[in-house]
């Protein structure tokens, strides 16, 4: 298996090599940059397996670093590492594309882990296999190996995160699933604020869809979500 390559943008150098050092030892190359704008040159010159990002960063933010790099590359997992810790800036940082939010001061060996579902929930292997890998549904055709959603002619690029949800929607179609399996099979959590972020990603699946007017994603409230075809 190949070496998994981290960017990591953090401008306290005292905790971005510590950071470093630790996931170095644990058989990642990690990468270490001190400003937003030098790391968004070094995404441009480099493929990463994935990317920690601090919050305040000088030069360019955090927020601003990751919405910059989703331009580019919808699949790369960003994980965002903060002092903030406001609800509002957490479903910021998900809004902007992020796969995880880790507030300091944290246990670097459940960072270690944390960043290890990532890595399986986003890895090749985990896509379904080609032949299953084309689902329709109304006017809709999702993609899951290539990650691309026509939505009756609207083309999307999906992350690996809003391809899963929304296939657990297509081969569930007039289904009610509950939120718990969103929830757990997705996120492997059931906490609150990751409800709140699953709302987020369900409503960026109904712009997503929006072309296809016969179909429509329903809050059924405090219970789950269902994916209907007229």
């Amino acid at each position: 298996m190949k070496q998994r390559e981290i960017m990591l943008v953090e401008d306290d150098e005292s905790l971005g090599f510590l950071i470093k050092d630790a996931l170095d030892a644990y058989g990642w190359k990690v990468n270490l940059y001190p400003s937003g704008e030098k790391g968004l040159t070094a995404f441009h010159n480099n493929r990463f397996d994935l990317c920690i990002l601090d919050v305040m960063l000088p030069e360019k933010d955090g927020f601003t670093l990751a919405t910059e790099i989703r331009k580019y590359n919808q699949q790369v997992p960003i994980v965002f590492l903060t002092a903030k810790s406001q609800t509002e800036d957490r479903i910021k940082g998900f809004q902007t594309g992020a796969d995880d939010y880790v507030c300091k001061p944290f246990s670097v060996e459940e960072f270690k882990y944390r960043l290890e579902a990532i890595f399986r929930r986003t890895t090749d292997e985990d896509v379904a296999p080609l032949e299953n890998s084309i689902l329709k549904v109304s006017n809709s055709t999702l993609d899951v190996h290539n990650l691309m959603l026509d939505s009756n002619g609207t083309v999307t690029r999906l992350t690996h995160k809003e391809c899963k949800l929304l296939q657990l929607f297509f081969r569930h179609t007039g289904k009610l699933i509950e939120r718990d399996v969103f929830l757990k099979s997705i996120w492997e959590d059931d906490g609150f604020f990751v409800a709140r972020s699953m709302d987020v990603f369900v409503s960026k699946l109904r712009k997503y869809l929006k072309s296809d007017t016969k179909l429509r994603i329903e809050n059924i409230r405090s219970v789950g979500y269902i994916l209907k075809k007229d």
